[in-house]
């Protein structure tokens, strides 16, 4: 064999002999001490060589030498390791010293250079030179923290990428719909700087703390927006409640009895009132009042029973889709309740995602709890799902509005959602 000569200490290969007397002095399995390694060999900075040199050189161990107060070590030649890996002897070198400068494995020379070994009759090594991998078993506990942090950071950017997302796809369908709307607001300026925001994401992975601060961006920009975009359609409401109620007093006006009763003209005498009894033409004159006020009772109470019917305490309300349905018809609705959600179980876990996003799009505090008093948290849900989803795909410029409409036709008997819902899936099927 090749003689390897005496190779010139480093700290790193100081490091290694260390770990190789500590993992001496336990015992762990091979199978667990290179799956250790293998899912932190990146984050190392392992290269795929290295770790194909390593898996070369696990082979030649036994189970045995992975006990406690043993050295699993490899005195396979270089010319063999070269078949094996189809390395060059440059190459081979190469990740040899960079395993052992990591500390994964360690070089244990023998005093003429060359590596050599033998084992006893139960296939114990009794003595050997040549590549030690004790470290691994020194290092498997620090391997498997290092993984467990290494997991947690990765769900820790997939949330913040996610929440990233969510705050862009609000920005975006906040600003146009506010432009398609004609709604007034610095809309021009907010979107400059969304576009500005959306140049600066990253193009490949990059830290948690990094990936927090572009979502504290994003945040901030989303506020400004929902800022704007409320401060904008609150005047629509106001304007909105302002003309509706001057129609509602016109509507009360219009049905005032004395108002509309037609006046009479009575050609007779004049009757003053006195303590005599009352003559045959007063008489006549009662019945007619009397008829008039019968007349124009009826307009009051069906006034009174329309109002009643229009806040819905009246009619029966409809009752919910299935969930299944639900989530069929309106994708995106089901994708962002499961963005804020998570793993969402039933209606009850629906409805309190819908209350977070029904003032993500512009739905009042006020119109939403409208819609669970009056139409039950069921049914309510499910006219959210189908006001979220025509609002993102461009149908409904006012979703409070809309989800009020919506109440309003429950009130009077008049909702069919059922019908949109499954008017949506024959569309998604055609």
């Amino acid at each position: 064999m090749k003689h390897t000569g005496w190779r010139k200490p480093t700290p790193g290969l100081g490091v290694a002999e260390q770990h190789a007397q500590a993992g001496e002095r336990v015992g762990v399995p091979k199978t667990k001490a290179f799956v250790a390694v293998k899912r932190v060999g990146a984050h190392i900075g392992l290269k795929p060589g290295d770790m194909l040199l390593l898996d070369t050189l696990a082979a030649f161990t036994q189970t045995q030498d992975w006990e406690e107060g043993r050295r699993p070590i490899v005195w396979a030649s270089n010319a063999y390791l070269m078949e094996q890996t189809g390395f060059s002897l440059s190459a081979l070198k190469r990740h040899a010293r960079r395993l052992a400068e990591i500390g994964v494995i360690c070089f244990k020379d023998s005093p003429n250079g060359k590596r050599w070994g033998r084992r006893n009759a139960d296939g114990i090594i009794v003595e050997a030179y040549g590549f030690d991998l004790s470290p691994l078993s020194a290092r498997v506990e620090e391997f498997e923290q290092l993984q467990a942090e290494l997991r947690a950071e990765r769900e820790l950017c997939q949330q913040l990428k996610r929440r990233i997302t969510i705050a862009r796809r609000m920005i975006r369908t906040r600003i146009e719909t506010a432009v398609t709307g004609a709604l007034s607001g610095p809309w021009a300026q907010l979107n400059q700087l969304f576009e500005g925001l959306l140049a600066q994401l990253p193009k490949r992975k990059i830290a948690s703390d990094h990936l927090a601060k572009i979502l504290h961006r994003f945040t901030d920009l989303q506020a400004q927006v929902e800022a704007a975009y409320l401060g904008a359609t609150t005047v629509i409401e106001a304007e909105e409640n302002t003309e509706r109620t001057l129609g509602t007093t016109s509507g009360q006006l219009s049905k005032n009895p004395q108002e509309m009763a037609p006046k009479r003209v009575i050609s007779g005498p004049h009757i003053q009132t006195t303590n005599q009894p009352k003559s045959v033409i007063g008489n006549r004159l009662e019945n007619i009042n009397h008829a008039s006020i019968d007349v124009y009772t009826i307009p009051e109470k069906q006034a009174a029973s329309e109002e009643c019917v229009s806040l819905g305490q009246t009619q029966k309300t409809p009752k919910a889709m299935d969930l299944a349905t639900i989530l069929q018809a309106c994708p995106e609705f089901a994708s962002w309740a499961r963005n804020i959600g998570g793993f969402l179980r039933d209606w009850t876990d629906y409805n309190r995602v819908a209350s977070q996003l029904a003032p993500m799009i512009g739905v009042s505090e006020r119109v939403w709890n409208l819609a669970k008093d009056r139409l039950g948290p069921q049914l309510a849900t499910t006219a959210f799902a189908l006001v979220f989803e025509k609002h993102n795909a461009g149908e409904v410029t006012s979703p409070s509005g809309y989800l009020r409409g919506i109440v309003r036709k429950a009130g009077v008997g008049e909702l069919h959602l059922e019908r949109s819902f499954y008017g949506r899936l024959n569309r998604k099927a055609a």
